[in-house]
């Protein structure tokens, strides 16, 4: 006869489950920024920086106001942010040919280099992980990742899906 175990029903997890899991994310946050932050550091940035250079050397010429929709911050602490940014030669910003209202943005090659360095850090990080979990095992991160995702933003990893 087959020994049947039962498995853990991922519908009615334990309340220990749920804030193992929160610890989880809690630690795997602090070490995937903890590289990334002692270089910006160097710079007197934060994470905020840090989210405008990645988003901008992502989308380069986005807009202001996109990188707000992203973001999730005030105006005010964007502008900080950004003026920081560009006193410094990490972004540029021009106005739109065709919106002279608009402000796009870019990153200057000091902001490409400063986001490169992060971004390979960190991809380092993810990749030793992704490696040492399996396929299986990443595409059920990514699951969960969508799922703890707004649906706003969750619509922007659906679409990419489709493009590849």
């Amino acid at each position: 006869m087959v020994d049947v175990k039962p498995r853990s029903n991922p519908l009615f997890l334990r309340d220990e489950e749920l804030r193992q899991a929160i610890e989880m994310l809690f630690f795997a946050y602090r070490d995937f920024t903890a590289e990334p932050d002692s270089i910006l550091a160097t710079h007197g940035f934060g994470r905020a920086h840090h989210r405008a250079i990645y988003f901008v050397g992502a989308n380069s010429g986005m807009s202001v106001a996109e990188l707000l929709g992203i973001l999730k911050i005030t105006k005010q602490s964007l502008s900080r942010v950004l003026s920081t940014l560009m006193r410094q030669g990490f972004i540029s910003q021009r106005q739109d040919a065709r919106d002279n209202r608009r402000r796009l943005l870019s990153l200057t090659p000091k902001g490409i280099e400063l986001e490169a360095l992060l971004t390979e850090r960190q991809s380092r990080w993810i990749a030793r992980a992704y490696r040492e979990a399996g396929a299986e095992a990443v595409a059920g991160f990514r699951a969960v990742l969508r799922g703890l995702i707004n649906d706003d933003d969750r619509r922007r990893f659906q679409e990419e899906r489709g493009r590849r």
